[in-house]
């Protein structure tokens, strides 16, 4: 399918349809393995220190990355437009309360509440978004003078480096300059090459601070590898890219 015929609402009805409850207690409290070993770190590392800060989880999924800014003395706001895992999040909260406020709306069209904010994260989202345009720039705006901007994608030149390497023993990429849809067991993703987020923070004048692809440490691939032969690969390849920007 075109990517251009997706609209936000039909992605995020894709993604509110996949969210059982099931679905999200088993991707824990603390993330999945990827994310744990992964993209948590490279985030949490980026966004540096928050107590006391005003945080906001752009595209907060099922709550669980918001309560980790929270932890640390932050006051969280967790914007997320799929309604199921806006309720699940709620639940954790009042359960195990921390302080974060969820709201349901669409990144790229609801007034982000309580702005501005001392810092954004937007982590494995505008990978899924259609367009990712307006939802970075409601991120800017949301932003105060000095502040980061910290977003993670799938990253596009290493798309599932380990199921590539089951199918073939390596790695294989023969489309990375198209934007094309990437099929996902819930919903679907989206492919633009690196300078399509690149060229959007500078078109909204944040300023780059640094650019991360983390690998996986050598010991944590060697105790899931039983589990999932091709969690090697991610050694060597960076399955995600982290980008941490601020708000002149």
């Amino acid at each position: 399918m075109d990517p251009r015929k997706w609209t936000d609402e039909a992605a995020i009805a894709r993604w509110d349809a996949s969210a059982t409850r099931e679905a999200m207690e088993a991707h824990g409290r603390d993330g999945d393995f990827a994310e744990r070993h992964l993209a948590d770190p490279a985030l949490l590392r980026m966004l540096g220190p928050v107590s006391g800060l005003r945080v906001l989880d752009a595209g907060s999924g099922d709550g669980y990355l918001s309560r980790m800014p929270a932890a640390r003395g932050a006051r969280v706001v967790g914007l997320e437009p799929a309604g199921a895992m806006v309720a699940f999040a709620r639940e954790r909260e009042e359960r195990d309360p921390l302080g974060v406020e969820y709201v349901q709306g669409d990144l790229a069209r609801t007034p982000v509440p309580g702005g501005p904010f001392d810092a954004v994260v937007c982590s494995m989202v505008l990978m899924a978004v259609p367009d990712r345009r307006p939802a970075m720039a409601a991120c800017a705006r949301a932003l105060r003078p000095g502040g980061p901007f910290v977003f993670g994608i799938v990253h596009p030149a290493f798309e599932g480096p380990a199921g590539s390497r089951r199918r073939h023993g390596e790695y294989r990429q023969d489309r990375y300059l198209e934007e094309y849809v990437v099929h996902g067991p819930a919903a679907p993703d989206f492919h633009r090459p690196l300078s399509a987020y690149l060229n959007e923070v500078a078109a909204l004048g944040l300023r780059l601070r640094e650019v991360a692809e983390p690998g996986l440490d050598p010991d944590a691939a060697r105790e899931a590898v039983a589990a999932d032969p091709g969690v090697g690969a991610y050694v060597r390849m960076p399955n995600f890219l982290f980008v941490a920007a601020e708000a002149p």
